[in-house]
């Protein structure tokens, strides 16, 4: 992982001298030529690694992905632009101008593409990145979900999804997507989760993880506490199979509450679904804690699914059961 730079407090240029983007009117400034210029070690730090501490920036990368960082009102602190992203300039700073902080001019810096390609995350770089304040998401923003462009919150039960473990950001990505997609309220990336604000997340979540309430590091037991005081049931997506559960029940005595209401998961109140690692599932204390465990069906020939797949299929049918609630009141 990189080296992790503060952001710095003021814009620092380079040399004049090589040919840049037509900047419009007074936008233009001067070309970063150094390699060692402290927003391209910021820039750098923020698109390669591994998500934000609490004191650092989200890292966006590409036009389109800024322009939704944009939409989705996070403060920018600076945007960077080659000549390979010219052509997009004057559409994101056109969603900048529809917000309430916009963009300093000051804080609009240019570089060349050979400089923007050392601090790009991606392989094919589009001349187009930018830096984001975090928005502080509140638990309570969670049970809420993100307030729409008139200022309503939604009227919707809560629907949170919890991330407990899941490791690649890929996957971590496209499940705030599917969140974002079936009307989940909010996420939680709980302790040992890869950063749903890494670069490689967000782009997976194409600007779900901007948008959606999200709160992350939460321990395990602490999440399942608020969860249970906030009201909602607790659902925990497992991937064992019938006779893995047959064979575990062989051996208790009595089974446990979550077993006798397996696979009878009423998702239309407010809920809480749990989703675990690839490879380890979920930690003991959620199944046990759960109301329900609910599990897919899948061939016998496929050992399991997908953390995304998986959670993607459960929110699509919660968002079915919503539905069909909502007719039928």
């Amino acid at each position: 992982m990189p080296r992790r730079y503060p952001v710095p407090s003021a814009p620092s240029g380079g040399v004049p001298g090589e040919s840049a983007p037509d900047f419009p009117g007074d936008l233009r400034s001067e070309v970063i030529q150094s390699r060692d210029n402290k927003w391209l070690k910021a820039f750098r730090a923020a698109l390669r690694g591994g998500g934000p501490d609490p004191d650092e920036p989200i890292g966006v990368e590409g036009p389109k992905l800024v322009e939704e960082a944009f939409c989705a009102g996070l403060d920018a602190a600076a945007l960077l632009v080659s000549a390979a992203g010219e052509s997009e300039l004057l559409r994101i700073l056109y969603a900048a101008g529809q917000t309430e902080k916009g963009i300093p001019r000051s804080r609009i810096l240019r570089t060349t593409d050979k400089l923007f390609a050392s601090v790009a995350g991606t392989e094919t770089p589009q001349g187009v990145a930018a830096l984001f304040r975090r928005h502080e998401w509140r638990f309570e923003d969670l049970l809420h979900g993100a307030p729409s462009r008139d200022g309503d919150l939604r009227g919707d039960a809560p629907l949170v999804i919890v991330l407990a473990g899941v490791q690649d950001p890929g996957n971590v990505g496209t499940i705030m997507r599917s969140a974002e997609a079936f009307g989940a309220t909010g996420a939680i990336a709980a302790r040992g989760t890869a950063d749903p604000w890494s670069p490689k997340a967000v782009r997976a979540s194409a600007g779900s993880a901007l948008r959606l309430p999200l709160l992350r590091g939460m321990a395990v037991p602490t999440t399942l506490v608020q969860l249970r005081v906030a009201g909602l049931k607790i659902y925990a997506a497992t991937s064992k199979s019938k006779a893995d559960e047959q064979a575990e029940h062989k051996h208790r005595e009595q089974p446990t509450h979550a077993e006798k209401t397996r696979l009878t998961a009423e998702l239309s109140g407010p809920s809480a679904i749990f989703i675990g690692s690839e490879g380890h599932g979920l930690p003991p204390e959620v199944e046990h804690a759960a109301d329900a465990l609910i599990s897919v069906p899948i061939s016998e020939s496929v050992e399991s699914l997908n953390a995304a797949v998986a959670a993607s299929i459960v929110l699509y049918e919660a968002a079915k059961h919503r539905r069909t609630h909502s007719n039928g009141r």
